[in-house]
């Protein structure tokens, strides 16, 4: 089997059906030299048997890197993941999040030497989520804002997401407002940068865990690459009940530690393994 040229990083926990169609856009991409690694933070069976589906049944080369439910544990199977994969080029992504059917192609044109990029999402309701079919998503019907607005999605500018290109599409990833900082649902960046600041810091649970890996690799003068409006993913409907404030406050000052000492490598992270 030949090496993959990237690897595909997806975080999931207990999403089977989302998951489904996260590796359904997968199926379809247009650039085909990838593998997918999936960060699975404690899932029951049902996310397995998804998974074992597309191992036998499609051309896509998967591993599951799983480790038993503690609760939020994001950041360590991540890092998991990132010692488990193949390539030395690595797309960061959720498994609520199908891409479009350029998705790879995108973040692999658009790598560039001690840089990361940063890319977005366009976010669904649940009653759309829920209607997105296999058909909707090899046809790519499911990134048509025409049929999104047809199913009764509000119009807003953000739409700009799903059909912006060529000159538009360049000039408004330069002149959005977003910073390109480290998303966890679309990001990208050399295997060897994210080794070289110790990778995502295991300490911190939901909030600002992905920003905080960010700003270490911008201490480590890998600069952000904007692509908000080339690489495109849909995210689906879900609720965060592993939400809580106790753990945004210590992520906060984590971050701030970071801040203002311009850390690059976290003691807390892939050494520890």
């Amino acid at each position: 089997m030949k090496s993959p040229t990237i690897s595909v990083i997806i975080s999931t926990y207990n999403q089977p059906e989302w998951l489904r169609k996260t590796l359904l856009g997968y199926q379809y991409q247009t650039f085909d030299s990838f593998e997918i690694v999936i960060a699975d933070d404690g899932s029951d069976d049902r996310t397995k048997t998804i998974i074992e589906q597309f191992q036998t049944q499609t051309p896509l080369q998967i591993i599951h890197v799983w480790h038993e439910d503690q609760g939020f544990q994001k950041t360590t199977i991540l890092n998991k993941a990132i010692l488990a994969s193949n390539s030395d080029y690595l797309i960061f992504t959720d498994g609520d999040c199908i891409p479009r059917n350029d998705f790879v192609a995108v973040h692999y044109q658009k790598r560039a030497p001690n840089s990361f990029l940063s890319g977005g999402y366009f976010k669904l309701p649940k009653t759309i989520s829920d209607l997105i079919t296999e058909s909707d998503i090899e046809a790519q019907t499911c990134f048509d804002p025409k049929w999104l607005l047809y199913l009764g999605l509000k119009k807003t500018f953000k739409l700009n997401k799903l059909c912006s290109k060529g000159r538009k599409e360049l000039l408004l990833n330069k002149y959005t407002v977003t910073k390109a900082t480290w998303n966890g649902m679309n990001s990208s960046a050399w295997k060897k940068d994210i080794m070289s600041v110790n990778g995502f810091d295991s300490r911190m649970q939901y909030g600002g865990e992905d920003r905080e890996f960010g700003e270490r690799l911008v201490n480590y003068k890998v600069k952000g690459l904007q692509i908000r409006y080339s690489a495109i993913c849909l995210h689906l409907f879900h609720l965060r009940g592993y939400k809580n404030e106790a753990a945004i406050i210590a992520n906060l000052n984590i971050r701030a530690q970071t801040k203002k000492e311009k850390i690059i490598k976290t003691p807390f992270g892939i050494s520890q393994l």
